[in-house]
């Protein structure tokens, strides 16, 4: 708790006037009632405090010499949100209307949106009763959704520090359970391996926010097939995805793994090359990207050199950070490889976070030339000059004896 807050703080106090200068917006209204938490509260108010209370309102202005933070809340957030209202003496939008018309914003930012759930949280019934309180100062009201996905996407210094050891703790359970401590072939099915990573998961204390899959390609089966085999077996490739949360960050990494045949020490070439296309797709992905370029322009161009190269590609890459699917701009989806109108065309920021993922399809020899498809996902850091990959990237396949 101590490390979140402390996070928290930070970036109240650094990051969120710059990026509301950034957006235009000079008063920032944040309304969420329990059990219906818009999903921007969450990132803003402190542990243990991590969602809305009977009705809370946030009200963050901005002023020359900084920010004012309140809660228009009966209790307040100690030192993050000053507690303004007093229900003995006002009803709770009475005390938000006489708050903004003191302050008199030249305008207030609501979390209403188009593009992005992140930027659309303020429910129809919590913005009629705004209005009737506002009267003529309604007229203010304009969508903050950018201000909602920067504020998301943008990560400080003391996270990015951390990012690399959640990934490189995701990276250590991948490695157990592509292992013979996990996996005997003929006997362990793909089932067994993923609840195997999910219950490893829940000792440690992370929490899931999806459950970890595992499953197999194997020669003469389909990756495409509906009812796909889970009993593993001696020359099967195996792929996993994996995330969870901790410290109000996420993670998602996908891997592979060969499972060794009798008298073998290594994977047959073919599926080597396969990896090594996915490798180099992830490299394509890299140099497309500079800040200032949109989602869209980056799929776009990636795409382009590595098909040059003769790679077979499907890029659908996500942020990641407070969420797992997280606020920022889209770069492909895997039915959607020629661009993600709205969600695409958000532009490239420095100090943001991506989980890379992708994959690469490819005959193999070895297999008659069945068509394999290699997918990979590695968390990153795109600094504003160059994609970090935080706790390294998978470059050769688990081997599983």
């Amino acid at each position: 708790m101590k490390v979140y807050n402390g996070w928290l703080k930070n970036r109240l106090e650094t990051i969120l006037p710059e990026l509301m200068d950034e957006c235009g917006i000079e008063m920032w209204l944040i309304i969420a009632r329990e059990y219906n938490e818009d999903p921007v509260i969450m990132s803003l108010l402190p542990e243990p405090n991590l969602y809305a209370r009977r009705r809370t309102i946030l009200l963050i202005h901005r002023k020359p010499e900084g920010l004012d933070r309140l809660a228009v809340y009966r209790y307040g957030f100690g030192d993050f949100y000053e507690g303004v209202w007093d229900p003995d003496e006002e009803e709770q939008y009475e005390c938000l209307a006489r708050i903004i018309r003191e302050r008199n914003p030249s305008n207030i930012g609501i979390n209403v949106g188009e593009h992005y759930a992140f930027g659309d949280g303020l429910t129809h019934g919590e913005y009629e009763r705004l209005v009737n309180a506002l009267g003529d100062l309604s007229e203010k009201l304009e969508s903050a959704e950018n201000l909602c996905v920067r504020w998301l996407e943008t990560r400080i210094m003391d996270e990015l520090e951390t990012y690399p050891m959640l990934v490189e703790l995701t990276h250590a359970i991948i490695q157990e359970a592509f292992s013979s401590k996990v996996i005997t072939p003929g006997i362990t099915t793909t089932e067994d391996v993923q609840w195997w990573m999910r219950q490893k998961m829940l000792d440690l204390g992370l929490e899931m926010w999806f459950p970890a899959t595992v499953d197999l390609q194997g020669y003469g089966d389909s990756y495409e097939a509906e009812d796909k085999r889970t009993l593993i077996k001696r020359g099967d490739l195996l792929h996993c995805d994996i995330g969870f949360y901790y410290l109000g960050l996420a993670t998602d990494v996908q891997q592979n793994a060969y499972v060794l045949k009798h008298g073998e020490t290594d994977a047959p070439e073919g599926l080597k090359d396969a990896f090594k296309d996915a490798n180099s797709l992830q490299d394509f992905h890299a140099e497309a990207m500079k800040t200032g370029r949109t989602g869209n322009e980056i799929l776009k161009i990636a795409l382009q050199n590595a098909k040059k190269a003769g790679i077979i590609p499907s890029i659908y890459t996500h942020p990641i950070g407070v969420h797992g699917h997280a606020a920022g701009p889209t770069i492909g989806l895997w039915d959607q490889q020629e661009g993600v109108p709205g969600r695409g065309d958000h532009k490239l920021y420095k100090n943001t976070c991506y989980a890379i993922e992708l994959n690469a399809k490819k005959e193999i020899p070895e297999w008659e030339n069945q068509e394999v498809k290699m997918a990979l996902e590695q968390d990153t850091w795109w600094t504003g000059d160059k994609l970090v990959f935080l706790a390294g990237r998978q470059k050769k396949l688990h081997l599983v004896s």
